[in-house]
């Protein structure tokens, strides 16, 4: 045999060899298990207690806001008018609470001193009356008939006389216990109705109710909105977390406080992460078996992740992707 063909039959053995070793290692190697999560973050809807039209919008979207800040205005004409209405009724109860607690004025009280004098006058000439006919009665000088009409204006005159004396004295004390206490309750439900509208005038300006950022602005000024309705909703930065869908098969691998490391393809940098919330309760099935496999449906479990400190720029709806081979049990 020639050289040549010797060496040729080694050299094809020798790549026979080494591709056969190639492909074993290719075969053999295993695939990396790679989970996908998304970069979530609370979000506030900024909304308003009362119906009424945006007067004034104060924020775009986009735009960062801090805590406090005064996103938008409603225009309430019915809410004024209703307060004028509550406060004119608040300032009657008042003045007849003061009524109450004041009493009578001096004009009256004076005129009720004079008709009690008048009585106690009125009843000492009665009294002086009776006591003339009473002496003559017993002299016989005069009939019966006399002294009876005398003892009947006595009574009469002492009877007045205590009339006008009661009248006096309750225009002295002024009203009654009972009259000041409704006087007082009914001027403090006055003000209780002038304090909520007011308190429904001060949500028709909508403050800010967290720093964020403007993700959505929903309704634009001018229009009209109902109670409650969402008109501005607010991203917090501060509070941003990673969700993994996670199959139930992978679950005892994990647990709160599991670390693990993600990577940020739109950062190009890893963050660490730290578990802190498993659901309870499956999502959705990712794989369906079917009967002849003899397999079974495979559900997720969603698996919140936070970092220990704030990445730059990372922003909502960024993708995260973790290695599930490199975590720790």
């Amino acid at each position: 045999m020639k050289k040549s063909s010797i060496f040729g039959i080694i050299a094809a053995v020798t790549i026979i060899v080494l591709s056969v070793m190639l492909v074993s290692r290719y075969l053999t190697k295993s695939t990396p298990m790679l989970i996908q999560g998304t970069v979530e973050c609370t979000t506030y809807k900024a909304s308003s207690k009362i119906a009424g039209r945006i007067s004034e919008m104060k924020v775009e979207e986009g735009r960062h806001v801090e805590k406090g800040e005064l996103l938008y205005v409603l225009s309430t004409p019915e809410l004024d008018a209703k307060l004028r209405q509550v406060e004119a009724l608040r300032n009657a109860a008042s003045a007849l609470d003061q009524k109450a607690l004041t009493g009578a004025r001096s004009q009256q009280k004076e005129a009720a001193l004079n008709m009690w004098q008048k009585a106690q006058a009125g009843k000492s000439l009665a009294q002086k009356t009776y006591d003339r006919v009473r002496a003559l009665y017993d002299a016989g000088v005069v009939p019966a008939q006399k002294l009876d009409e005398a003892t009947a204006n006595l009574e009469a005159m002492t009877a007045t006389e205590a009339a006008a004396k009661a009248q006096y004295e309750l225009v002295q004390d002024g009203a009654s216990k009972e009259d000041k206490k409704a006087a007082a309750a009914q001027l403090q439900q006055a003000e209780g109705a002038v304090s909520e509208v007011e308190s429904y005038i001060s949500d028709a300006m909508v403050y800010s109710p967290v720093t964020g950022e403007i993700s959505t602005i929903i309704a634009e000024q001018g229009e009209l909105v109902g109670t409650g309705y969402p008109v501005v909703a607010i991203l917090d930065m501060d509070d941003m977390w990673v969700t993994f869908n996670v199959k139930e098969t992978m679950l005892p691998k994990i647990h709160i406080g599991t670390r693990m490391t993600g990577y940020v393809p739109a950062l190009d940098r890893d963050v660490e992460l730290e578990v802190t919330y498993i659901a309870v309760q499956a999502d959705f099935a990712t794989w369906s078996a079917t009967r002849t496999q003899g397999g079974f449906d495979i559900r997720t479990f969603a698996v919140k992740a936070r970092s220990a400190s704030k990445v730059d720029y990372l922003r909502p709806g960024m993708s995260v992707i973790v290695d599930w081979d490199t975590i720790v049990e």
